[in-house]
Order: C-alpha cells, then sequence, then structure tokens
C-alpha cells in the first residue's frame, strides 16, 4: 500500500482522455475534447480536420414489442423504446413511418382549441417542450410562428376583438386574458 502511483492521481489529465478511436475522415486518433456544452470526441487534428461526435450515444433502444396495438399510419406494431428524452412509444417501422405515440392525444382530441388567431389557417395545438411543460401552438409551424403559454379559449376578446383569449390560474381562481400585449384586457369567466 505504501507504493502509490501518484501519476494516476494527476488532476491536468482525464483518465478516458485517450480513446483510441480512429478518425472516420482522415484516420488520426480521436481524443476527448471539453465545449462550454461539455465533452465530447474530436479529431487529434483538429484545425485540418473537423470531424466530432458525441461521447454519449442516444440511440433509441427498443425495450417491448406491444402486441395489441398498430400504428396508425402505417399499421404495423408499435414499440416502447428508450431514447434521446426518456421513453417513449413508437413503431417498428422506424426509418420509413415516423408515428411517435403522444400522451396527451387523448386530451387534445377531448378539448378541441380553437383556429390559430394569427394565420387563420392552422389551429391551436397543446404540445410540450423537452422539459415536459405545456405550450400551445399553431399546427402550420414552421410558416406560423404563434405560441401561447397559456390554454387558449375561443371567446374574443371585448375591447380589441382579438378571437381568443388565455385561461390563467390565479389564487382567487380562474382568470380569462387577452394574450395581446398591447391590450392585456381581464375578464372573469362569467363575462
Amino acid at each position: 500500500m505504501s507504493k502509490i502511483d501518484h501519476s494516476l492521481f494527476s488532476a491536468n489529465k482525464h483518465a478516458l482522455e485517450k480513446e483510441y478511436e480512429i478518425c472516420p475522415q482522415c484516420g488520426s486518433e480521436l481524443v476527448i475534447r471539453n465545449s462550454k456544452s461539455g465533452p465530447f470526441l474530436g479529431c487529434a487534428s483538429y484545425p485540418k480536420c473537423d470531424f466530432i461526435r458525441p461521447l454519449a450515444h442516444h440511440d433509441s433502444n427498443e425495450i417491448k414489442i406491444l402486441e395489441d396495438s398498430e400504428c396508425p399510419e402505417c399499421s404495423k406494431p408499435l414499440v416502447v423504446k428508450n431514447g434521446r428524452y426518456g421513453m417513449f412509444i413508437g413503431c417498428t417501422g422506424y426509418p420509413e413511418c415516423h408515428y411517435i405515440a403522444n400522451e396527451n392525444e387523448e386530451k387534445q382530441s377531448e378539448d378541441t382549441l380553437p383556429s390559430c388567431p394569427k394565420c387563420k389557417k392552422g389551429h391551436l395545438v397543446a404540445r410540450s417542450n423537452k422539459f415536459g411543460k405545456v405550450f400551445y401552438s399553431c399546427d402550420c409551424y414552421p410558416s406560423c410562428k404563434y405560441t401561447l403559454n397559456n390554454k387558449p379559449v375561443e371567446h374574443p376578446c371585448p375591447e380589441c376583438d382579438w378571437p381568443i383569449v388565455i385561461e390563467r390560474n390565479m389564487a382567487n381562481g380562474i382568470l380569462l386574458q387577452c394574450p395581446q400585449k398591447s391590450c392585456m384586457h381581464k375578464l372573469t369567466p362569467t363575462e
């Protein structure tokens, strides 16, 4: 025990600094590099070769095939997968079919949301960001980028005649408010 190799505990070198993989672009060695987003593998001859790849692979791993269900788009069986943002249900014919079951689909079909007041072509749909927070946006997304953080209600604003108001949960109950920043008129749900 008295013979400790202190070079193993050096703080200036990382234990996994040498990955001993070969760069697929130029054939040099891949080394661990650091950025503000965290560590990644990069080519040792960096200015000449710009190959990078993440340290951790986030491939979706199939966990269990659901025998009783079928994909509504291609009618192949659905499977439980583990992906980058956690577990989800998707189609077994993945590269051809991109169906992913949404846990809010049943709620969305029950709660009919109003049409988009900005583009007047699409409808507002409930979506969730990568942290699980629900927001509402137009389903014609890249052409219309209208979004709301609170649930929209189809009721015209009495001040500015905007076709929808948002539902806000306050300490003393539900409050309806105009989403337009120029108006922000507040009304009670009985109005």
